[in-house]
């Protein structure tokens, strides 16, 4: 969230900002409705010294002036409530401004590609999708979880569950072990508060899977991401400089709607109302956020390098990042059968743009700020899933297990 006070002082620079993000919002009216709300506070806080001058005098004939003034300071109460609220809805609407390196543009066309890693594989045989090499033995079930839950779902048994479960005890470890990432197992159910903390709330409430209550102050949400639970760690908490930075991992299944991709990806595991997904957090002094967001994608990055598949890396435009996102990376692995890169990861800053939602700070002597927060998925498993069993895919339709994952198998030599 914004702080209006900057607005106020840097308008000019919100306009330019927010107009590279695409969004449309006239940022002179929250101006307007700041300056009324001022001017009330103003009215406000002179009738309450006047009516405690009044108060003073115990002189009978002034009650009923001070009655007035009671009248009158509880309507400018209420206009204020009414005007605060107003701001609150539009900074809430507002997102984060992109760092100056970020490509501008309207969308993911503007996407800025960094780098290229890995050979692409040479198949000899006409290559399979993931769809066909899953269901050939059924272990990869989408009638079957149809029935139980509509399109967009997938039972998974026999070896593709162990390989699943594999590929996420495997990117744990790795982020523990290599890059001293705090295991979490955190709720998969959260509170309002913790969904508007990152964002998720009001902007894309369509997007979110909510649970009925009987009172709306008790509402509940599962979560997008694993993201909204290990951010919100620190919410409403001050924090002490040498305890930053802080780094958690957890593996959660995620769900989303996906209101907004309607005959995106209807087939196969690539776009899913639940699936697993390995998260990445850091809480961090704000001025190392630059630091920790390329610390971040080494560590997602690494994971398909110990697998060996090949990926790029591509900076998003101003068009294309997350509501809450100062700058963002994504991680792109090849996919076979469609012939072309897929996000398996998006590695994300958002500066103290969430903190600020949150009231996350942290104190640096005798002043408290607001901390820096990152996420980046490290990685999405379904789509880990995808692209290993399409890139390690053989002639005879079976799948050839990594080396590095055989521990994680069973030692199975072949799916």
């Amino acid at each position: 969230m914004h702080d209006l006070k900057d607005i106020r002082q840097n308008i000019e620079i919100f306009k330019k900002k927010i107009n590279q993000r695409n969004v449309q919002i006239d940022l002179e009216k929250i101006l307007t409705l700041d300056k009324d709300n001022r001017e009330i506070i103003f009215k406000k806080e002179k009738l309450e010294q006047e009516k405690k001058l009044l108060s003073k005098t115990k002189d009978p004939k002034n009650f009923e002036k001070s009655k007035k003034i009671s009248l009158d300071i509880s309507k400018l109460e209420n206009n204020h409530l009414e005007l605060k609220k107003k701001i609150k809805n539009i900074l809430s609407s507002l997102p984060n401004l992109a760092l100056d390196d970020v490509p501008i543009g309207k969308d993911e066309k503007s996407n800025k590609v960094i780098k290229k890693i890995g050979e692409l594989k040479k198949f000899n045989f006409k290559v399979k999708p993931h769809t066909i090499l899953g269901t050939t033995k059924k272990n990869m079930d989408f009638d079957l979880a149809s029935k139980l839950s509509g399109t967009r779902f997938v039972v998974l048994k026999d070896k593709l569950a162990l390989l699943e479960r594999a590929l996420i005890n495997f990117m744990i470890d790795t982020h523990t072990e290599k890059f001293n990432y705090t295991e979490i197992s955190p709720p998969i159910i959260v509170n309002e508060k913790a969904m508007y903390g990152t964002g998720q709330i009001p902007k894309f409430q369509m997007d979110q899977y909510e649970i009925k209550t009987d009172k709306e102050e008790l509402r509940k949400f599962l979560i997008p991401t694993a993201e909204v639970s290990l951010t919100n760690l620190v919410r409403e908490t001050i924090l002490n400089i040498k305890d930053l930075p802080l780094r958690y991992v957890a593996s959660t299944p995620c769900f989303r709607k996906e209101a907004g991709s309607y005959g995106k990806d209807t087939k196969g595991m690539m776009r899913q109302h639940q699936f697993y997904k390995v998260e990445l957090v850091s809480i961090v002094n704000p001025k190392d956020c630059a630091k920790e967001l390329d610390r971040m994608l080494n560590c997602a990055e690494e994971i398909l390098k110990l697998l060996e598949l090949p990926y790029q890396i591509v900076m998003l435009s101003t068009g294309d990042m997350g509501f809450s996102a100062e700058k963002t990376y994504d991680i792109e692995t090849w996919i076979p059968s469609e012939n072309k890169y897929r996000e398996i990861s998006s590695c994300s800053s958002c500066g103290t743009f969430q903190s600020k939602r949150m009231m996350a700070r942290f104190k640096d002597n005798k002043d408290v700020k607001y901390v820096g927060t990152l996420n980046g998925s490290g990685l999405a498993t379904g789509r880990l899933m995808i692209s290993l069993l399409e890139n390690y895919q053989n002639s005879d339709g079976s799948v050839t297990v990594p080396n590095i994952l055989k521990k994680y198998m069973k030692n199975v030599e072949k799916i």
